[in-house]
């Protein structure tokens, strides 16, 4: 690592440092102080423990779902890609609580899914109608740049990174076109699984 590295690293650290002690933000899983605060939202001992999805009872065909830590899911993934939003809701919130999520992770974050229409929220929708909200709600986005396509997803293991799963019929729709696209494997993580 050269002198630049070093010197960005500890400019990272003291920043953490200082907002750790003034502003003392807390994990969004168990709220204890945020040791690493540019980090994200979540502490490491709850990324620890976040666990992957646990198979439905017809496990969706273009996902690979696994019962493990979400480290033992992250070991041999070459990148994560955050669901993405509609730009017009990104720009309303004002933020990709998914992309936050996957910026945690420590592996590379490739926004390789474009929404392709705003869609309605699928809070309160039965399971048959959210998977007709999002069918062809995704595609491959018009900005991924072609050698980073080839280096990370053509023949590659994915982790699809969402906030909330619920009967994961977004995490479906996505990992098709991911597998349509290429990628060998696609798994999937979220923070939290809703009843």
């Amino acid at each position: 690592m050269g002198e630049r590295g070093a010197v960005r690293i500890h400019l990272i650290d003291a920043v953490d440092a200082l907002a750790a002690a003034v502003l003392a933000p807390r994990c969004v899983a168990c709220s204890a102080v945020l040791d690493y605060p540019t980090r994200g939202p979540v502490c490491h001992a709850c990324w620890v423990e976040v666990e992957a999805l646990t198979a439905p009872l017809h496990c969706p065909p273009s996902i690979t779902i696994e019962r493990a830590k979400a480290a033992d899911l992250l070991e041999d993934a070459d990148c994560v890609v955050p669901v993405p939003l509609h730009p017009w809701r990104r720009l309303k919130r004002g933020f990709n609580q998914s992309a936050d999520l996957a910026a945690c992770l420590g592996r590379p974050v490739v926004h390789a899914l474009w929404r392709t229409r705003a869609t309605a929220s699928q809070t309160g929708l039965t399971a048959i109608a959210r998977r007709h909200n999002v069918r062809g709600a995704f595609s491959i986005s018009p900005l991924l740049l072609r050698h980073v396509r080839r280096r990370l997803l053509d023949g590659h293991v994915v982790v699809l990174v969402d906030d909330v799963r619920t009967t994961g019929a977004t995490l479906e729709a996505c990992a098709q076109v991911l597998t349509k696209a290429g990628v060998r494997e696609v798994r999937a993580l979220t923070a939290a699984l809703a009843e």
